[in-house]
């Protein structure tokens, strides 16, 4: 069956705020499927779509998919369980920054570490949104909220290096508006076999406007940020005439035609890179030293986690002499029976 971007949308009313990013990411999301389907030969039935709390936790209930609304912090340790048991499925965890790397930080390291084949979208808008304005572990140093009047002073997570940190093999960043990005990054999300984590820069209306538009106002987004492409070089600019080099152990920004600088000192993006020191480095790119890094900064090939418990369980099974509950009843020696 061809689907369509309609197929996959419930009949429940989207009751995110106007404005929100959020619907954004959802109409990304269903415009990516159908092409997903198509190419993984996917019925509709092996979607399933897990979240904790907060705002993008309300995701499964406007996806025409199976879903899951599970406790604060805990999606990735339902996403988990309900992959290994039947790994036929695609497995989807909703969740924001605050529900993943305060609450959830546990669980969010391991499922990366494991190499789950699940997708992991973070919707960062760097605040508590359902709760209503307090700062989250992504807030910047500084910033106003309900639990910081004075400002935060407590150092953001950065979720990229933590991906990288536990030896992550799918990280990709985007900004919400950007729906084809966010799309494409989707499907190669979907395509990857091992732990996909996207990173969506959202935007709260009510609680953190504008947080990100340094980087996503249309006005200045192409200086300050960098769409990476693997194989291509790592160009950027409103006139495509900037890029990255290495200076010595550091990326630096520099302008084609300057100091003698061509196209061919410019750094290709490898995405499939094992060693994840100068993906470490893209993460971390901040403005105003460095174009922030979107699209997908590593795809590396690694074992994972439900592949390798299934193999385990087959070895098992084939080794034992233990078949059913009579074999292991009687396995540990005398037995008898109580007429």
């Amino acid at each position: 069956m061809k689907f369509t971007p309609q197929d996959f949308k419930s009949d429940q009313e989207v009751k995110w705020c106007p404005g929100c990013g959020d619907h954004a990411i959802l109409a990304s999301i269903q415009r990516a499927l159908p092409e997903i389907s198509e190419t993984l030969g996917y019925s509709r039935e092996r979607y399933v779509f897990v979240s904790g709390i907060g705002c993008s936790s309300r995701f499964p209930y406007y996806m025409k998919t199976y879903g899951f609304h599970g406790i604060h912090g805990r999606a990735a340790a339902i996403a988990t369980g309900i992959k290994v048991a039947n790994p036929t499925l695609s497995v989807w965890e909703m969740t924001g920054d605050g529900d993943s790397l305060a609450i959830g930080g546990n669980h969010l390291i391991h499922a990366i570490r494991r190499n789950i084949d699940i997708n992991i979208v973070l919707f960062n808008n760097r605040i508590y949104g359902l709760t209503k304005g307090q700062y989250s572990p992504t807030s910047k140093w500084g910033t106003i909220t309900k639990t910081s009047p004075y400002g935060t002073v407590e150092h953001p997570f950065n979720p990229g290096a933590l991906a990288m940190g536990a030896r992550g093999t799918f990280f990709a960043r985007t900004l919400d508006m950007e729906l084809q990005l966010t799309r494409d990054i989707m499907v190669e999300a979907a395509k990857h076999d091992g732990t996909a984590l996207v990173e969506v820069l959202q935007n709260c209306v009510i609680f953190n406007d504008k947080t990100h538009s340094i980087i996503s106002d249309r006005e200045v987004g192409a200086e300050r940020t960098i769409v990476l492409r693997h194989g291509e070089p790592m160009i950027f600019g409103k006139d495509m005439n900037k890029g990255l080099v290495l200076d010595g152990m550091r990326l630096k920004a520099v302008t084609l035609g300057q100091d003698g600088i061509t196209k061919d000192d410019i750094l290709i993006h490898n995405a499939e890179e094992q060693n994840h020191g100068l993906h470490m480095m893209l993460c971390e790119m901040e403005w105003p030293e460095l174009p922030v890094a979107l699209g997908i900064i590593r795809r590396v090939a690694d074992r994972t986690y439900d592949d390798m418990v299934r193999d385990q369980l087959t070895e098992v099974a084939n080794k034992s002499e233990i078949h059913c509950m009579n074999d292991m009843l009687r396995s540990g020696g005398d037995t008898w029976v109580v007429e």
